[in-house]
């Protein structure tokens, strides 16, 4: 009896003690939507200028931005970026008011992802491809957000530096988020004053058709560790979408300037957050097919699971007792 209740004292101790480590964690982490220190600054290369740095506050000046976040990527990202630049340039040929801009997130790479990213402003010019430095390794979510935060687009789309996704496919995303804006806005034209960027609308794009032919060809650990994550996402933001985790996402302008001002996880869950910000502030989430591929190199593996769901569980002790606390102001 005397043993029992020692393992039972044992058992709360450590329970108790596991719950303040995240408290602290979450405590510490609650100013981490605040910009991290390094200024934004697009540099064009071939005249070695600074180019004026604009703020996701500020009015859109191009139909669409593309947020690439790279980190080591300077063999995948060459043949995904240039098939991304082919689409992006026939299509402003067919379409004289479609403009767009690709900016390039380099989160530390220690290869030679900055000499790649700069290769294509020279081809493309500074006003088509831009390149944020971060310096140091901050994380894909600190990246991506990093980019949102300074883009020109009316609507912005993240997408991996692999191409795992098919560049066409940002037109069912497109054509989605026009579908829903239509609902509360009209966006036929006959309203001169609709801007779909004043709209809050996010779809993600998703691979949860795919799950039935991963689950037969993936060795059974793997399945139960991705099922047992997938109940931790669900724990933490709850029902609604089946795959939070690709890495092919839209937004209006105005729903990623509230979500990305708020954005406090760095690296892999900063997805799983986003879906929990777009429930709060009442942003409709829709989910739509996209074509994927798997692509060699990525950088996640089953080892990345455990750091993932400590992320989670920081992030809903950190927004359901209140330590992080979310602006409305933007």
């Amino acid at each position: 009896m005397e043993l029992l209740c020692l393992i039972v004292t044992l058992a709360v101790i450590l329970v108790l003690g596991f719950l303040f480590v995240i408290f602290i964690e979450a405590y510490r982490r609650r100013n981490n939507h605040e910009h991290i220190e390094v200024p934004a600054i697009f540099e064009d290369p071939n005249s070695l200028k600074q180019v004026p740095c604009p703020h996701v506050v500020d009015p859109a000046s191009k139909y669409i931005s593309l947020i690439i976040p790279a980190f080591n990527e300077e063999h995948r990202l060459p043949g995904a970026l240039e098939e991304t630049m082919i689409y992006l340039q026939r299509r402003a040929s067919k379409d004289p008011s479609f403009s767009y801009e690709v900016i390039i997130i380099d989160d530390g790479s220690v290869d030679g992802t900055k000499r790649v990213a700069f290769e294509f402003v020279r081809k493309y010019t500074v006003d088509k491809v831009r390149v944020i430095l971060l310096g140091r390794n901050h994380g894909k979510g600190e990246a991506i957000r990093k980019g949102m935060l300074h883009s020109r687009g009316e609507l912005l789309l993240m997408l991996d530096a692999d191409g795992a996704t098919n560049i066409t496919d940002l037109e069912k995303l497109e054509n989605q988020i026009r579908a829903v804006a239509k609902k509360d806005g009209d966006s036929s034209g006959s309203d001169p004053s609709f801007r779909i960027s004043d709209t809050h609308v996010v779809v993600f794009g998703s691979r949860a058709h795919l799950e039935e032919k991963a689950l037969a060809t993936r060795k059974w650990y793997r399945n139960f560790l991705m099922k047992g994550f997938h109940l931790v996402v669900l724990l933490a933001a709850g029902p609604g979408i089946r795959d939070t985790q690709c890495g092919f996402k839209m937004f209006t302008r105005a729903a990623a300037r509230k979500l990305f001002s708020n954005v406090r996880l760095k690296r892999w869950c900063f997805d799983v957050e986003l879906v929990f910000l777009c429930k709060w502030f009442q942003i409709p989430i829709s989910e739509i097919s996209v074509i994927w591929s798997e692509i060699p190199g990525s950088k996640v593996n089953l080892l990345s699971i455990p750091d993932m769901v400590w992320e989670l569980l920081l992030m809903s002790v950190g927004y359901r007792i209140g330590i992080w606390r979310i602006s409305n102001s933007t």
